[in-house]
């Protein structure tokens, strides 16, 4: 079933399962939290931004996204502290509104399921990211060490390892719209394999 839902389209790629930091002071997204908040548990839908910048709109945004909930809120100085958490995965169906904020009609893609026959695939693909990421930290700031704990949900922890693979906003994107839990470990190994590949060139 379609539902109407609040949209904060940004520069990155939200994963169910994985936290997002925000600093929040945009008028129309301190608006649109005062909207939420009263109904409680506050959700929005975060997309990434295809063309164009986060702040002041009339970006272009792709068309898969995360349903983020909000878990904890401070103030700060100038902008609100958010702290969500990636639940489901949804489609844009229209985009409906600009006005104070976007608004989208939105459909939500089925949950993955978990098959115990992919864990050995799962825990080759663990090993490479653990790996990349280890190999990656010799280069860039990364976001997340190499030793970062896994749910012990299974399905939760295919979702963390795509978020924490030292990966493009564009190949996360491909991630995000895997179907299935094969398609998904097998996808994250392949592009992790090449961003491997890429380090070890820049090592040369």
């Amino acid at each position: 079933m379609d539902a109407d839902v609040a949209m904060f389209p940004l520069g990155s790629v939200l994963f169910p399962a994985m936290p997002l930091p925000l600093r929040v002071f945009e008028p129309r997204y301190l608006q649109m939290l005062q909207d939420l908040l009263p109904d409680g548990p506050a959700e929005f839908g975060v997309v990434l931004i295809e063309r164009g910048q986060e702040v002041g709109g009339g970006e272009k945004r792709f068309d898969v996204g995360t349903v983020c909930q909000v878990a904890e809120l401070k103030v700060a100085d100038g902008y609100l502290a958010l702290l969500g958490e990636g639940t489901r995965r949804i489609e844009i169906v229209e985009w409906t509104s600009e006005d104070p904020y976007p608004r989208a009609r939105v459909r939500d893609l089925p949950p993955l399921e978990w098959d115990d026959d992919l864990q050995e695939r799962f825990d080759q693909t663990e090993a490479l990211v653990r790996r990349t990421l280890a190999r990656a930290s010799e280069f860039d700031d990364l976001s997340w060490s190499p030793s970062v704990q896994l749910s012990d949900d299974p399905v939760d922890a295919l979702w963390q390892l795509a978020a924490i693979a030292p990966l493009g906003a564009l190949d996360q994107l491909r991630l995000l719209r895997c179907r299935t839990a094969r398609e998904l470990v097998d996808a994250i190994f392949a592009a992790t394999q090449d961003a491997g590949e890429t380090y070890d060139a820049r090592g040369l």
